[in-house]
């Protein structure tokens, strides 16, 4: 039985128009969201630019040398996608795994996973594409973790294809 409220084989062209695809410019994000010292997020799709019910994504850009504190996201899933420079990722409940991506390389981040963002490099700004699974901005800070001196580094193993 048809949905009258999702059927869209009867939508005028007109109502497409503007509702339909969006295409938002690289210079037109929004640089007005939650920021945090050594960082620059922006907006590029979220429920008020484009009406997205179930997704976030912008940009963030972490300066030289810049880290986050711990922190986590609650119930959402993160991926970050790096565009430029190199990315440490730590996490855990003392931060005590980490791992490093650099260009083309993807980051998963499971809801509530104390982790913490680094740029790896002394020079260079760390920019990177990051996308999240509802539109509402949570950022959980975690004060009280003392994070372990010497991470243990984590290797990703694919278990579709682990050998």
């Amino acid at each position: 039985m048809a949905d009258p409220d999702h059927d869209h084989t009867h939508t005028s062209t007109d109502a497409w128009k503007h509702t339909g695809v969006r295409v938002v410019p690289g210079d037109s994000l929004d640089h007005n969201t939650a920021q945090t010292p050594g960082m620059d997020r922006a907006a590029a799709i979220n429920f008020a630019r484009v009406g997205a019910q179930k997704l976030w994504a912008g940009t963030v850009t972490i300066h030289a040398n810049a880290k986050t504190g711990a922190h986590h996201h609650g119930h959402l899933e993160s991926v970050i996608y790096v565009l430029k420079g190199k990315a440490r990722m730590r996490w855990g409940d003392k931060l005590e795994f980490v791992a490093e991506a650099g260009p083309g390389d993807f980051i998963f981040v499971p809801p509530y996973v104390p982790h913490q963002e680094i740029n790896a490099s002394a020079d260079e700004a760390l920019e990177c594409v990051l996308m999240r699974s509802d539109g509402e901005a949570v950022a959980i800070n975690l004060p009280d973790v003392v994070p372990v001196e010497k991470p243990e580094n984590v290797k990703w193993i694919d278990p579709t294809h682990p050998e």
